[in-house]
């Protein structure tokens, strides 16, 4: 099956997917804030198909806007159960391969120090798993 995306889903992708890693960045402000955001953003930039390249795309087109995580969560989590649902819609397939990405990212951002991750860290994670599985 063929996927067509626009470049407004392109950009709805990416926002969702690097929007979740900002989110999970923002949520390790304690520990490791720079190396949670590197983590994440290297995980989501070594995907491969389709979904991996509209992820390592270089564009100009995220915009995260927020002064603060709840603001950011306002945008990000709508945008992880949207991608959903139009990926489903056209292959349930890539909407897999979407979900295991930003599932990836946010374990790798979540691995950024020993241990395990703060209930902070680990609550967040919930959120974006949720949010992923919320698309009908």
């Amino acid at each position: 099956m063929t996927v067509t995306l626009t470049d407004q889903d392109k950009r709805t992708l990416r926002t969702a997917a690097y929007g979740a890693v900002a989110l999970m960045s923002a949520a390790d402000a304690a520990g490791s804030p720079h190396k949670a955001a590197t983590a994440g953003s290297i995980a989501l930039a070594s995907g491969t198909g389709l979904i991996g390249h509209v992820l390592a795309a270089k564009t100009r087109d995220l915009k995260l806007a927020g002064k603060t995580t709840a603001a950011l969560a306002d945008q990000v989590l709508p945008s992880l159960t949207e991608s959903m649902s139009l990926l489903r819609k056209q292959d349930a397939a890539e909407a897999g391969h979407f979900r295991a990405a930003v599932m990836i990212a946010v374990e790798a951002a979540a691995r950024t120090h020993e241990g395990a991750p703060s209930p902070i860290v680990a609550g967040m994670a919930r959120k974006i798993t949720e949010a992923l599985d919320a698309a009908a």
